[in-house]
């Protein structure tokens, strides 16, 4: 079954506190902003990012349910919780939501984490979860900056973020992020 739009919102946002729809919809704003500025698709952006964070306060025993029962993958439990819902989110858009569409998964499966080589559609809903207008920390003034002339530098900017909050707290880094981060610096890199 396809849900429509109106369908996916009414779904997702009964599954999160308020504030968190609100977190949501700053999200799909920004996703179709960067998509317009970048040349994305701004119909997927905004569905990846209704979609995004559809399992992140689903309880902690389900979403190991859900990786283990369908292998989503092993690697993942290993490393911080917090990571979890993106996986399951991307197997819930599809199973649940009808979301057949290969580079809208991967944009919800890899907003927490980036990848090696990600797509336009990943970067630009890594970035919009990022940079949406409710984020509020240390930098984000500098990543919308960025944001303005480079998605590259941006993202870039965003993972450096994650990665010294992480290293400032003594926590694992979950390495396809810190690979991720340096694929981009290798892109820029080459593209300068």
């Amino acid at each position: 079954m396809e849900y429509s739009r109106e369908e996916l919102i009414e779904a997702v946002s009964s599954q999160m506190p308020a504030k968190r729809w609100e977190h949501t919809k700053g999200v799909m704003e920004t996703a179709v902003i960067l998509a317009k500025r970048f040349g994305a698709d701004p119909v997927k952006a905004e569905l990846a990012a209704i979609l995004h964070d559809v399992a992140k306060y689903w309880p902690v025993q389900k979403l190991h349910q859900m990786m283990v029962e369908h292998a989503l993958s092993e690697e993942l439990l290993h490393y911080d919780k917090q990571l979890w819902h993106a996986e399951v989110g991307a197997f819930v858009a599809e199973h649940e939501y009808g979301v057949t569409d290969a580079e809208v998964l991967d944009a919800i499966r890899y907003h927490t984490s980036g990848r090696i080589g990600m797509k336009l559609l990943d970067k630009v809903v890594c970035l919009a979860d990022y940079m949406e207008p409710g984020r509020d920390f240390p930098g984000v003034n500098n990543i919308r900056e960025l944001a303005n002339h480079s998605l590259e530098e941006a993202l870039a900017a965003g993972f450096d973020s994650t990665i010294g909050h992480l290293l400032s707290r003594r926590q694992i880094i979950f390495p396809l992020t810190v690979q991720a981060r340096n694929d981009l610096i290798k892109q820029l890199e080459a593209n300068s």
